[in-house]
């Protein structure tokens, strides 16, 4: 069996041409070693599998070249490299400041990479410091790191520092398509796409990727091929959903959130990239901004098909509720149930049926579109017309009474229908504030205060016992609904019929207030079932009929002490307390 040489390995760049991606630092690079500018202390930081380590060994390979040397010589005598991960004490570094005094045997520089150089040692940076300043001239330090952050600033000033940037997508899919020509395999544009944005700006990420799928798919790699080995999402997932949310279609949306479900992906993986489809899709409403999308070619064309399709408003407004549910997953309890709703209110956005009327119509507009009817929008009221009449200059008749007119107002449009009018205040209170319990209870009486004429309303006679009847018909309401208390009011007294007014007598302050909060329901039944609407209550307080009544121990104390005396005699032996 032949040794298998990995892409990454195999396809490493050797010189700065090759690199990908990193045109900027390349081209400065070569700059500084034209003109004999580089630095003693580099330090190369950058995302994993952009080139840090590879333009390091260019490098190094690069400055020790003087055009005599073959294509095979690597200068392996004059570069080395030191992991720091696992070489992070101080003895480490003390050892690599004695090998620097000795000047190198071939070439000019002796190349000191040191990667992954935060995880040194607090101790072996500052053992590093000096060294690092003022190195031999001989001597030239590459570091290379992920995390800049975790580097001491004492360090960071003596180097001169290099960020290189994540890959795009379109460099790392060319790179693929060139790998893919030198191994004669046959690749869609869309599945090096596919490929290159699940490596995520790491070029050494994509060419695993490429390798691994390549001994799935064999040389004819496909577009299904490298998403059902990759398992992500296809982009006609998304073009059918986005279809079954502009047809409205709740059910099918569904049953395919279900099957997408069955295949093994996650629903927040499926809900945040249904709204990167809706960016995707918003891009695609501009020609200025169509250079945002980066997908293939043949894919863009459908990117702009599905655009013509959906407006402005509904692409943002689904990204909004996307994103939402794309925040509340981690904490739901019930994720599916939060994918789920969030589709269902996608689907009703461009609904305009029985669950999103028409602003201009109560009836929803599809009722009277399917019975073949045209309905005619709602006019606005036009402003009052006035027509202002001036003093007269004429004297009255002596027959008629004199007047005093000014002015006169005169409406020229039709008589309004006739309406109930309710007085407001200008002024608006919180609803947990003391002062809106008391706006409600006076907004409940001035709903009494209703302009209509009271010739129209029925009193109609009835007895003492059709009222009492009524009356416990109440009671027993107020006790089906739960309302026992007021229920136990109401039935502390008889009331008493005088004419028209119900009278009631209760002990003390107390109960009258809160029967007086709940009359307005009382009454309105009362009127109601009687037809008789000159009825009124009045509620009086009976001091002397407290004392009939049992409220606190005190109380209960001196009941039992008037029926049997010797209670006061047994308090006093034991010493009780009430």
């Amino acid at each position: 069996m032949e040794h298998f040489v990995v892409s990454a390995r195999k396809y490493r760049p050797q010189t700065f041409k090759d690199v990908v991606g990193q045109s900027a630092i390349t081209n400065t690079l070569l700059n500084a070693i034209e003109n004999n500018h580089l630095a003693q202390a580099l330090l190369f930081t950058g995302p994993r599998g952009v080139g840090k380590t590879t333009c390091a060994r260019i490098l190094a390979k690069m400055i020790n070249s003087d055009g005599t040397e073959t294509e095979e010589e690597d200068f392996a005598f004059n570069i080395f490299e030191l992991d720091a991960a696992s070489n992070n004490s101080v003895d480490d570094i003390r050892n690599l400041t004695d090998q620097v005094r000795i000047p190198p045997q071939v070439g000019k520089y002796k190349v000191y990479i040191i990667d992954e150089v935060h995880m040194l040692s607090q101790a072996a940076f500052n053992a590093f410091l000096k060294t690092l300043e003022e190195p031999p001239k001989h001597c030239i330090f590459i570091l290379a790191t992920t995390e800049k952050h975790k580097i001491i600033p004492t360090i960071l000033s003596r180097c001169q520092i290099f960020d290189f940037k994540r890959i795009t997508v379109r460099d790392a899919k060319d790179y693929l398509k060139y790998i893919a020509e030198e191994q004669g395999i046959s690749a869609e544009d869309d599945a090096l796409h596919i490929i290159a944005q699940k490596a995520d700006g790491a070029m050494r990420d994509a060419l695993s990727i490429f390798d691994r799928v390549v001994s799935f798919s064999g040389k004819n790699l496909t577009r299904q091929a490298v998403t059902e080995n990759l398992n992500v999402l296809d982009y006609e997932t998304y073009f059918e959903s986005t279809n079954l949310i502009l047809d409205n279609n709740i059910p099918g949306l569904l049953i395919q959130f279900n099957a997408t479900l069955a295949k093994g992906f996650d629903g927040h993986h499926y809900i945040a990239g249904l709204a990167s489809h809706f960016r995707d899709l918003l891009v695609c409403k501009n020609p200025e901004t169509l250079s945002l999308l980066e997908v293939g070619e043949d894919t863009t064309q459908k990117y702009m098909d599905q655009s013509k399709r959906a407006s402005q408003e509904f692409l943002l407004k689904g990204i909004e509720l996307a994103n939402e549910c794309d925040l509340k997953y981690k904490n739901s309890k019930n994720q599916r149930l939060l994918v789920e709703l969030c589709l269902m209110q996608l689907a009703s956005i461009t609904f305009d049926g029985e669950k999103k009327n028409s602003s201009r119509f109560i009836i929803p507009a599809s009722y009277f579109k399917a019975k073949g009817i045209t309905p005619i929008p709602i006019q606005k009221e036009k402003p009052t017309q006035q027509v202002t009449i001036p003093e007269p200059q004429q004297q009255p008749k002596q027959e008629e009474p004199v007047t005093s007119v000014k002015e006169e107002t005169v409406t020229t449009h039709e008589p309004p229908k006739p309406k109930i009018a309710l007085k407001r205040d200008a002024t608006t209170t919180s609803g947990l504030s003391l002062k809106s319990i008391r706006a409600k209870k006076e907004h409940q009486i001035r709903q009494m205060e209703v302009v209509i004429d009271e010739n129209d309303l029925p009193r109609e006679a009835f007895t003492e016992e059709e009222f009492i009847s009524v009356w416990n018909d109440y009671i027993k309401t107020l006790h089906t609904k739960g309302e026992k208390i007021m229920a136990s009011i109401l039935e502390m007294d008889t009331p008493k019929l005088n004419e028209t007014s119900i009278e009631l007598e209760f002990p003390n302050e107390t109960l009258k207030l809160e029967l007086e909060k709940a009359q307005y329901p009382l009454m309105e039944y009362m009127r109601r079932t009687l037809k008789n609407y000159d009825l009124k209550l009045e509620i009086s307080v009976n001091e002397e009929v407290a004392k009939q009544y049992v409220f606190t121990a005190k109380d209960k104390f001196e009941k039992l002490k008037e029926k049997n005396p010797n209670i006061e005699l047994l308090k006093t032996t034991f010493g009780l307390d009430l």
